[in-house]
Protein backbone atom coordinates (compact mmCIF):
# COMPACT_ATOMS: atom_id res chain seq x y z
CA UNK A 1 0.00 0.00 0.00
CA UNK A 2 1.08 3.39 -0.83
CA UNK A 3 2.30 5.53 2.45
CA UNK A 4 0.85 9.14 3.14
CA UNK A 5 4.34 9.93 2.27
CA UNK A 6 4.94 8.89 -1.15
CA UNK A 7 1.48 10.07 -2.03
CA UNK A 8 2.07 13.83 -0.80
CA UNK A 9 5.46 13.74 -2.87
CA UNK A 10 4.00 12.45 -6.10
CA UNK A 11 0.89 13.93 -5.95
CA UNK A 12 0.56 17.39 -3.56
CA UNK A 13 3.23 20.65 -2.84
CA UNK A 14 3.57 20.04 0.44
CA UNK A 15 6.89 20.85 2.00
CA UNK A 16 8.78 18.86 4.76
CA UNK A 17 7.10 20.41 8.06
CA UNK A 18 3.99 20.48 6.57
CA UNK A 19 3.79 16.70 5.92
CA UNK A 20 5.50 15.94 9.33
CA UNK A 21 2.05 17.64 11.10
CA UNK A 22 -0.22 15.36 8.65
CA UNK A 23 1.98 12.43 9.20
CA UNK A 24 1.68 13.31 13.22
CA UNK A 25 -2.49 13.99 12.63
CA UNK A 26 -2.96 10.00 11.16
CA UNK A 27 -1.20 8.58 13.79
CA UNK A 28 -3.45 10.47 16.45
CA UNK A 29 -6.69 10.85 14.63
CA UNK A 30 -8.40 7.38 15.65
CA UNK A 31 -9.80 9.09 18.85
CA UNK A 32 -11.53 11.22 16.16
CA UNK A 33 -13.45 8.83 14.14
CA UNK A 34 -14.32 7.03 17.68
CA UNK A 35 -15.66 9.39 19.45
CA UNK A 36 -17.78 10.83 15.95
CA UNK A 37 -18.73 7.01 14.71
CA UNK A 38 -17.54 8.21 11.43
CA UNK A 39 -15.07 7.30 8.46
CA UNK A 40 -12.33 9.93 8.43
CA UNK A 41 -10.61 10.56 5.05
CA UNK A 42 -7.77 12.94 4.42
CA UNK A 43 -7.08 15.53 2.02
CA UNK A 44 -4.88 17.34 0.18
CA UNK A 45 -5.23 19.32 -3.45
CA UNK A 46 -2.94 18.18 -6.11
CA UNK A 47 -0.13 19.89 -6.94
CA UNK A 48 -0.74 23.10 -9.47
CA UNK A 49 -4.15 22.17 -9.55
CA UNK A 50 -5.71 25.39 -8.36
CA UNK A 51 -7.43 23.59 -5.70
CA UNK A 52 -10.30 21.83 -8.16
CA UNK A 53 -9.30 18.31 -7.33
CA UNK A 54 -7.81 16.72 -3.98
CA UNK A 55 -5.84 12.98 -3.53
CA UNK A 56 -7.12 11.42 -0.68
CA UNK A 57 -4.13 10.65 1.65
CA UNK A 58 -5.21 8.74 4.02
CA UNK A 59 -8.29 6.59 5.34
CA UNK A 60 -9.62 5.27 8.67
CA UNK A 61 -13.10 3.79 9.55
CA UNK A 62 -14.33 3.64 13.27
CA UNK A 63 -14.21 0.94 15.46
CA UNK A 64 -17.22 2.31 17.75
CA UNK A 65 -19.66 1.94 14.33
CA UNK A 66 -20.22 1.01 10.68
CA UNK A 67 -17.80 1.96 7.78
CA UNK A 68 -19.51 3.96 4.66
CA UNK A 69 -16.59 2.40 2.74
CA UNK A 70 -15.86 -0.81 2.16
CA UNK A 71 -13.30 -0.34 -0.09
CA UNK A 72 -10.00 1.81 0.17
CA UNK A 73 -10.13 5.61 -1.13
CA UNK A 74 -6.29 6.15 -0.46
CA UNK A 75 -4.58 7.29 -3.36
CA UNK A 76 -8.12 8.21 -5.14
CA UNK A 77 -8.17 12.23 -6.81
CA UNK A 78 -11.56 13.69 -6.09
CA UNK A 79 -12.93 16.37 -8.06
CA UNK A 80 -14.70 20.09 -6.82
CA UNK A 81 -17.62 18.58 -8.33
CA UNK A 82 -17.51 15.47 -5.93
CA UNK A 83 -16.96 17.47 -2.92
CA UNK A 84 -17.29 21.27 -3.61
CA UNK A 85 -17.29 21.26 0.41
CA UNK A 86 -14.11 19.80 0.87
CA UNK A 87 -12.83 22.83 -1.83
CA UNK A 88 -14.87 25.16 -0.32
CA UNK A 89 -13.04 24.67 3.10
CA UNK A 90 -9.72 24.83 1.75
CA UNK A 91 -10.23 27.83 0.33
CA UNK A 92 -11.97 29.98 3.25
CA UNK A 93 -9.89 28.02 5.78
CA UNK A 94 -13.17 27.29 8.21
CA UNK A 95 -14.89 24.04 8.67
CA UNK A 96 -17.73 23.54 6.34
CA UNK A 97 -20.77 21.21 7.09
CA UNK A 98 -23.35 19.64 4.45
CA UNK A 99 -24.84 16.67 3.15
CA UNK A 100 -22.95 15.37 -0.28
CA UNK A 101 -23.95 11.53 -2.08
CA UNK A 102 -21.44 9.03 -0.82
CA UNK A 103 -18.20 8.23 -3.19
CA UNK A 104 -19.10 6.05 -5.63
CA UNK A 105 -22.94 5.69 -4.78
CA UNK A 106 -26.06 7.79 -5.06
CA UNK A 107 -26.85 7.82 -1.16
CA UNK A 108 -25.95 11.08 1.00
CA UNK A 109 -24.31 11.51 3.89
CA UNK A 110 -23.01 14.31 5.97
CA UNK A 111 -19.69 15.46 5.59
CA UNK A 112 -18.02 17.90 8.15
CA UNK A 113 -15.07 19.47 6.35
CA UNK A 114 -12.54 20.55 8.86
CA UNK A 115 -9.48 22.33 7.72
CA UNK A 116 -5.86 21.18 9.09
CA UNK A 117 -3.65 24.08 10.20
CA UNK A 118 -0.20 24.20 10.98
CA UNK A 119 1.27 27.91 12.51
CA UNK A 120 -0.90 30.13 9.47
CA UNK A 121 -1.52 28.05 7.14
CA UNK A 122 -4.08 24.98 6.16
CA UNK A 123 -2.09 22.20 4.93
CA UNK A 124 -4.79 19.68 4.32
CA UNK A 125 -8.23 18.65 5.16
CA UNK A 126 -9.48 16.52 7.42
CA UNK A 127 -13.24 15.45 6.02
CA UNK A 128 -15.53 13.01 8.46
CA UNK A 129 -18.43 11.09 6.88
CA UNK A 130 -21.45 9.52 8.72
CA UNK A 131 -24.89 8.43 7.58
CA UNK A 132 -27.76 10.71 7.47
CA UNK A 133 -30.36 7.32 8.42
CA UNK A 134 -28.30 5.90 11.49
CA UNK A 135 -30.08 3.38 13.41
CA UNK A 136 -27.66 3.95 17.01
CA UNK A 137 -29.82 5.38 20.03
CA UNK A 138 -29.01 8.63 20.82
CA UNK A 139 -28.82 9.42 24.44
CA UNK A 140 -25.63 10.88 26.77
CA UNK A 141 -23.10 8.83 25.46
CA UNK A 142 -23.67 9.53 21.78
CA UNK A 143 -24.27 13.28 22.49
CA UNK A 144 -21.00 13.75 24.75
CA UNK A 145 -18.70 12.45 22.85
CA UNK A 146 -19.87 14.40 19.41
CA UNK A 147 -19.57 17.73 20.95
CA UNK A 148 -15.66 16.32 22.33
CA UNK A 149 -15.06 15.55 18.87
CA UNK A 150 -16.82 18.90 17.98
CA UNK A 151 -14.36 20.24 20.28
CA UNK A 152 -10.97 18.76 18.63
CA UNK A 153 -12.24 19.36 15.50
CA UNK A 154 -11.56 22.89 16.21
CA UNK A 155 -8.28 21.95 17.89
CA UNK A 156 -7.56 20.44 14.35
CA UNK A 157 -8.81 24.04 12.21
CA UNK A 158 -6.90 25.91 15.58
CA UNK A 159 -3.47 23.99 14.81
CA UNK A 160 -3.46 22.84 18.42
CA UNK A 161 -4.10 19.33 17.29
CA UNK A 162 -2.26 17.11 16.80
CA UNK A 163 0.31 17.66 19.67
CA UNK A 164 3.61 17.94 18.99
CA UNK A 165 5.03 15.12 17.69
CA UNK A 166 7.53 14.54 20.71
CA UNK A 167 4.25 13.14 22.51
CA UNK A 168 4.16 9.82 21.66
CA UNK A 169 1.67 7.94 22.03
CA UNK A 170 1.66 4.01 23.82
CA UNK A 171 1.44 1.08 22.09
CA UNK A 172 -0.89 0.09 24.02
CA UNK A 173 -2.85 3.26 24.61
CA UNK A 174 -6.76 3.68 25.84
CA UNK A 175 -8.90 3.68 22.98
CA UNK A 176 -12.71 5.73 23.73
CA UNK A 177 -14.18 2.26 23.69
CA UNK A 178 -12.47 1.04 26.70
CA UNK A 179 -13.89 3.82 29.01
CA UNK A 180 -13.79 7.96 28.31
CA UNK A 181 -14.53 10.32 31.29
CA UNK A 182 -15.18 14.20 30.33
CA UNK A 183 -14.17 17.11 32.07
CA UNK A 184 -15.37 20.40 32.10
CA UNK A 185 -13.61 23.70 32.17
CA UNK A 186 -13.38 23.11 36.14
CA UNK A 187 -12.22 19.78 35.65
CA UNK A 188 -15.25 18.34 37.22
CA UNK A 189 -17.02 15.19 35.92
CA UNK A 190 -19.54 15.98 33.37
CA UNK A 191 -19.23 12.42 31.89
CA UNK A 192 -18.19 8.93 32.19
CA UNK A 193 -18.81 6.06 29.99
CA UNK A 194 -20.23 2.86 31.09
CA UNK A 195 -17.13 1.10 30.81
CA UNK A 196 -14.76 3.58 32.33
CA UNK A 197 -17.67 3.44 35.62
CA UNK A 198 -17.11 -0.14 35.62
CA UNK A 199 -12.71 0.96 35.75
CA UNK A 200 -13.38 2.86 38.59
CA UNK A 201 -15.49 -0.28 40.02
CA UNK A 202 -12.40 -2.13 39.83
CA UNK A 203 -9.97 -0.17 41.43
CA UNK A 204 -12.51 0.74 44.04
CA UNK A 205 -14.04 3.69 43.21
CA UNK A 206 -17.98 3.06 43.68
CA UNK A 207 -18.95 6.90 43.91
CA UNK A 208 -19.05 8.34 40.84
CA UNK A 209 -21.26 11.15 40.75
CA UNK A 210 -21.18 14.42 37.35
CA UNK A 211 -20.36 17.68 38.74
CA UNK A 212 -17.78 16.09 41.36
CA UNK A 213 -13.45 16.63 41.20
CA UNK A 214 -11.96 13.05 40.26
CA UNK A 215 -10.16 14.00 43.68
CA UNK A 216 -13.99 13.78 45.75
CA UNK A 217 -14.49 10.58 44.60
CA UNK A 218 -10.84 9.11 45.06
CA UNK A 219 -9.27 9.56 41.53
CA UNK A 220 -5.60 10.43 41.50
CA UNK A 221 -5.66 13.07 39.36
CA UNK A 222 -2.13 14.30 39.32
CA UNK A 223 -1.60 12.85 35.31
CA UNK A 224 -4.88 15.09 35.07
CA UNK A 225 -3.22 18.20 36.56
CA UNK A 226 -0.21 17.43 34.71
CA UNK A 227 -2.04 16.93 31.10
CA UNK A 228 -4.42 20.51 31.77
CA UNK A 229 -0.72 22.47 32.83
CA UNK A 230 1.61 21.72 30.43
CA UNK A 231 -1.41 21.67 27.34
CA UNK A 232 -0.11 18.13 26.16
CA UNK A 233 -1.44 14.52 26.69
CA UNK A 234 -0.24 12.58 29.77
CA UNK A 235 -0.12 8.71 30.09
CA UNK A 236 0.10 6.91 33.56
CA UNK A 237 -0.90 3.70 35.13
CA UNK A 238 -3.13 3.00 37.87
CA UNK A 239 -2.61 0.23 40.45
CA UNK A 240 -4.84 -0.77 42.77
CA UNK A 241 -4.08 -4.17 44.31
CA UNK A 242 -4.03 -6.68 41.55
CA UNK A 243 -6.09 -4.30 39.14
CA UNK A 244 -4.02 -1.89 36.37
CA UNK A 245 -5.65 0.34 34.48
CA UNK A 246 -4.13 2.57 32.30
CA UNK A 247 -5.18 6.30 31.73
CA UNK A 248 -4.26 8.70 29.01
CA UNK A 249 -5.51 12.55 29.93
CA UNK A 250 -5.42 14.47 26.74
CA UNK A 251 -6.14 18.49 27.32
CA UNK A 252 -9.15 20.03 25.24
CA UNK A 253 -8.15 23.39 24.13
CA UNK A 254 -9.64 26.31 23.08
CA UNK A 255 -7.94 29.08 21.41
CA UNK A 256 -4.28 27.30 23.31
CA UNK A 257 -6.03 27.16 27.02
CA UNK A 258 -7.61 23.99 28.88
CA UNK A 259 -10.96 24.10 28.49
CA UNK A 260 -11.47 20.56 29.59
CA UNK A 261 -9.84 17.01 29.12
CA UNK A 262 -10.51 13.96 27.91
CA UNK A 263 -9.65 11.15 29.98
CA UNK A 264 -9.41 7.02 28.47
CA UNK A 265 -9.10 4.57 30.59
CA UNK A 266 -7.97 0.70 30.00
CA UNK A 267 -7.93 -2.18 32.17
CA UNK A 268 -4.41 -3.66 31.68
CA UNK A 269 -4.31 -6.39 34.47
CA UNK A 270 -4.33 -9.26 31.87
CA UNK A 271 -1.28 -7.61 29.99
CA UNK A 272 0.26 -7.02 33.67
CA UNK A 273 -0.25 -10.21 34.57
CA UNK A 274 1.16 -11.74 31.56
CA UNK A 275 4.15 -9.42 31.68
CA UNK A 276 4.86 -10.86 35.26
CA UNK A 277 4.98 -14.49 34.23
CA UNK A 278 7.37 -13.23 30.70
CA UNK A 279 9.70 -11.98 33.72
CA UNK A 280 9.52 -14.68 35.87
CA UNK A 281 9.70 -17.17 32.75
CA UNK A 282 12.93 -15.28 31.55
CA UNK A 283 14.63 -15.29 34.81
CA UNK A 284 13.61 -19.10 35.16
CA UNK A 285 15.11 -19.58 31.87
CA UNK A 286 18.39 -17.05 32.75
CA UNK A 287 19.14 -19.09 35.71
CA UNK A 288 18.89 -22.41 33.85
CA UNK A 289 21.77 -21.09 31.70
CA UNK A 290 23.85 -20.26 34.52
CA UNK A 291 23.55 -23.62 36.24
CA UNK A 292 24.36 -25.42 33.37
CA UNK A 293 27.46 -23.46 32.37
CA UNK A 294 28.51 -23.65 36.44
CA UNK A 295 28.03 -27.76 35.66
CA UNK A 296 29.90 -27.77 32.47
CA UNK A 297 32.56 -26.04 34.34
CA UNK A 298 32.50 -28.43 37.05
CA UNK A 299 32.85 -31.07 34.78
CA UNK A 300 35.41 -29.47 33.14
CA UNK A 301 37.19 -29.37 35.98
CA UNK A 302 36.73 -32.94 36.54
CA UNK A 303 38.52 -34.01 33.40
CA UNK A 304 41.22 -31.14 34.63
CA UNK A 305 41.92 -33.52 37.78
CA UNK A 306 41.37 -36.64 35.32
CA UNK A 307 43.95 -35.13 33.04
CA UNK A 308 46.75 -34.97 35.64
CA UNK A 309 46.62 -38.41 36.84
CA UNK A 310 46.56 -39.99 33.43
CA UNK A 311 50.21 -41.42 32.46
CA UNK A 312 49.27 -41.90 28.83
CA UNK A 313 50.21 -38.71 26.54
CA UNK A 314 47.67 -40.10 24.19
CA UNK A 315 45.39 -40.26 26.57
CA UNK A 316 46.26 -36.75 28.54
CA UNK A 317 45.24 -34.90 25.29
CA UNK A 318 42.18 -36.44 24.92
CA UNK A 319 40.37 -35.46 27.74
CA UNK A 320 42.38 -31.80 26.88
CA UNK A 321 40.45 -31.84 24.13
CA UNK A 322 37.19 -32.53 25.37
CA UNK A 323 37.89 -30.23 28.31
CA UNK A 324 38.13 -27.62 25.78
CA UNK A 325 35.02 -28.43 23.92
CA UNK A 326 32.92 -28.47 27.12
CA UNK A 327 34.39 -25.10 28.28
CA UNK A 328 32.63 -23.94 24.36
CA UNK A 329 29.36 -25.03 25.05
CA UNK A 330 29.77 -23.14 29.15
CA UNK A 331 30.33 -19.84 27.09
CA UNK A 332 27.06 -20.40 25.03
CA UNK A 333 25.13 -21.47 28.33
CA UNK A 334 26.97 -18.26 30.01
CA UNK A 335 25.93 -15.43 27.10
CA UNK A 336 22.55 -16.79 26.91
CA UNK A 337 22.08 -16.23 31.06
CA UNK A 338 22.89 -12.64 29.99
CA UNK A 339 20.74 -12.34 27.26
CA UNK A 340 17.02 -12.65 27.23
CA UNK A 341 14.43 -14.11 24.39
CA UNK A 342 14.83 -16.99 21.71
CA UNK A 343 18.26 -15.40 19.94
CA UNK A 344 22.12 -14.67 21.25
CA UNK A 345 24.47 -12.58 19.98
CA UNK A 346 26.95 -14.78 18.81
CA UNK A 347 29.85 -11.80 18.39
CA UNK A 348 29.63 -12.31 22.24
CA UNK A 349 30.35 -15.62 21.93
CA UNK A 350 33.24 -15.42 19.57
CA UNK A 351 35.67 -13.34 21.39
CA UNK A 352 35.82 -14.95 24.74
CA UNK A 353 35.68 -18.28 22.74
CA UNK A 354 39.29 -17.49 20.63
CA UNK A 355 40.59 -16.05 24.14
CA UNK A 356 40.26 -18.91 25.92
CA UNK A 357 41.90 -20.80 23.32
CA UNK A 358 44.53 -18.22 22.94
CA UNK A 359 45.23 -18.82 26.58
CA UNK A 360 45.27 -22.99 26.62
CA UNK A 361 47.24 -23.41 23.02
CA UNK A 362 49.75 -20.27 22.59
CA UNK A 363 52.59 -19.93 24.41
CA UNK A 364 56.05 -17.67 24.41
CA UNK A 365 57.18 -20.63 21.80
CA UNK A 366 54.27 -20.71 19.71
CA UNK A 367 52.99 -17.02 19.36
CA UNK A 368 49.71 -16.53 17.42
CA UNK A 369 47.46 -13.54 16.60
CA UNK A 370 43.76 -13.93 16.04
CA UNK A 371 41.73 -11.47 14.41
CA UNK A 372 37.84 -11.30 14.11
CA UNK A 373 36.19 -9.86 10.62
CA UNK A 374 32.36 -8.98 10.38
CA UNK A 375 29.36 -9.57 12.47
CA UNK A 376 27.50 -12.47 13.07
CA UNK A 377 24.49 -10.54 15.02
CA UNK A 378 21.60 -11.79 16.17
CA UNK A 379 21.27 -16.55 16.07
CA UNK A 380 18.42 -18.28 17.59
CA UNK A 381 19.77 -20.13 20.60
CA UNK A 382 19.17 -23.21 19.41
CA UNK A 383 22.06 -23.74 17.07
CA UNK A 384 24.72 -21.36 18.94
CA UNK A 385 25.51 -24.22 20.67
CA UNK A 386 26.96 -26.26 17.77
CA UNK A 387 27.82 -23.45 15.73
CA UNK A 388 30.50 -22.35 18.59
CA UNK A 389 31.43 -25.85 19.00
CA UNK A 390 32.44 -25.96 15.56
CA UNK A 391 34.21 -22.65 15.56
CA UNK A 392 35.80 -24.18 18.30
CA UNK A 393 36.96 -26.94 16.21
CA UNK A 394 38.18 -25.05 13.76
CA UNK A 395 40.47 -22.51 15.43
CA UNK A 396 42.14 -25.82 18.00
CA UNK A 397 42.37 -27.57 14.58
CA UNK A 398 44.24 -23.98 13.25
CA UNK A 399 46.59 -23.36 16.22
CA UNK A 400 47.51 -27.58 16.45
CA UNK A 401 48.41 -28.00 12.47
CA UNK A 402 48.96 -24.93 10.66
CA UNK A 403 52.08 -23.86 13.58
CA UNK A 404 53.26 -26.91 14.34
CA UNK A 405 57.26 -25.86 14.66
CA UNK A 406 57.91 -22.13 16.41
CA UNK A 407 57.48 -19.11 14.26
CA UNK A 408 58.97 -16.32 13.68
CA UNK A 409 59.06 -13.36 16.82
CA UNK A 410 55.70 -12.08 15.41
CA UNK A 411 53.89 -15.31 15.25
CA UNK A 412 51.25 -16.82 13.43
CA UNK A 413 47.95 -15.01 12.25
CA UNK A 414 44.01 -16.71 12.54
CA UNK A 415 41.65 -14.71 11.12
CA UNK A 416 37.68 -15.77 11.84
CA UNK A 417 35.43 -13.71 9.27
CA UNK A 418 31.80 -13.81 10.14
CA UNK A 419 29.49 -12.45 7.26
CA UNK A 420 25.43 -12.28 8.04
CA UNK A 421 23.30 -11.88 5.17
CA UNK A 422 19.23 -12.93 4.71
CA UNK A 423 18.81 -16.06 6.07
CA UNK A 424 22.29 -17.16 6.16
CA UNK A 425 25.65 -16.82 8.19
CA UNK A 426 28.87 -17.58 6.78
CA UNK A 427 32.10 -18.48 8.50
CA UNK A 428 35.18 -18.30 7.33
CA UNK A 429 38.39 -19.28 9.49
CA UNK A 430 42.06 -18.74 7.76
CA UNK A 431 45.43 -18.92 8.75
CA UNK A 432 48.39 -18.41 7.14
CA UNK A 433 50.44 -21.42 8.44
CA UNK A 434 51.94 -24.68 6.54
CA UNK A 435 48.64 -25.53 4.51
CA UNK A 436 47.06 -28.72 4.00
CA UNK A 437 48.73 -32.17 3.85
CA UNK A 438 48.95 -33.20 0.06
CA UNK A 439 46.30 -35.21 -1.33
CA UNK A 440 43.71 -33.88 1.48
CA UNK A 441 39.95 -34.40 0.94
CA UNK A 442 38.00 -32.98 3.21
CA UNK A 443 35.27 -36.16 3.31
CA UNK A 444 38.49 -38.71 4.20
CA UNK A 445 39.81 -37.03 6.90
CA UNK A 446 39.52 -39.31 9.95
CA UNK A 447 40.62 -36.62 12.50
CA UNK A 448 37.53 -36.49 15.85
CA UNK A 449 37.93 -32.12 15.75
CA UNK A 450 37.14 -32.40 11.92
CA UNK A 451 34.98 -35.47 12.24
CA UNK A 452 33.03 -33.79 15.06
CA UNK A 453 32.85 -30.25 12.89
CA UNK A 454 31.06 -31.71 9.70
CA UNK A 455 28.62 -33.78 11.64
CA UNK A 456 27.26 -30.71 12.96
CA UNK A 457 27.68 -28.74 9.86
CA UNK A 458 25.75 -30.79 8.00
CA UNK A 459 23.91 -32.73 10.02
CA UNK A 460 22.94 -30.88 12.97
CA UNK A 461 22.82 -26.99 11.27
CA UNK A 462 21.81 -28.17 7.51
CA UNK A 463 24.61 -26.32 6.18
CA UNK A 464 27.90 -26.89 4.31
CA UNK A 465 31.97 -26.36 5.11
CA UNK A 466 34.37 -26.54 2.43
CA UNK A 467 38.57 -26.36 3.27
CA UNK A 468 41.34 -25.18 0.39
CA UNK A 469 44.72 -24.75 1.50
CA UNK A 470 47.64 -22.61 -0.68
CA UNK A 471 48.74 -19.89 1.61
CA UNK A 472 48.06 -21.43 4.37
CA UNK A 473 43.95 -22.73 5.25
CA UNK A 474 41.38 -21.22 4.95
CA UNK A 475 37.77 -22.82 6.30
CA UNK A 476 34.38 -22.02 4.85
CA UNK A 477 31.24 -22.72 6.59
CA UNK A 478 27.76 -21.42 5.46
CA UNK A 479 24.63 -22.28 7.86
CA UNK A 480 20.61 -21.54 7.72
CA UNK A 481 19.96 -18.94 9.81
CA UNK A 482 16.19 -18.10 10.85
CA UNK A 483 15.81 -15.84 14.01
CA UNK A 484 12.41 -17.16 15.50
CA UNK A 485 9.25 -15.00 15.25
CA UNK A 486 8.07 -12.49 18.07
CA UNK A 487 5.54 -13.62 19.88
CA UNK A 488 2.57 -11.81 19.66
CA UNK A 489 1.32 -9.45 21.93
Amino acid sequence: MRTLGELALRHTDLKVGDLEHLQSLVSSWRILADLSFSDLLLMAPLSGDDTERFVVLAQLRPTTGQTLYATDLVGSVVGEAERPLVAKAWRSGTLVVGDAPILGSAERVRVHCIPVRRRDHVVGILVRESTTRSTRRHGDLERIYQETFDHLARMVAEGTFPFPSYDVEPQESPRVGDGAIVLDATARIRFASPNAVSHLHRIGIHAYTPGLQLAEVGFAEEAVMTALSVKLPVTEEIERGETSILLRAIPLLGGGEPTGALILLRDVTDLRSRDRMLLSKDATIREIHHRVKNNLQTIAALLRLQRRRLRSDESRQALLESERRIRSIAIVHETLAREPGGAVRFDDIVRPLLRAVEEALTSPDRRVRFEVKGTAGEIPDGIATPLAVVLNELVQNAVDHAFPEPRDPLGGRVVVELNRTDGTLALDVSDDGIGLPEGFVLEDATGLGLTIVQALVTGELGGTIEMSGGDGTHVHVEVPVALPEPTAP
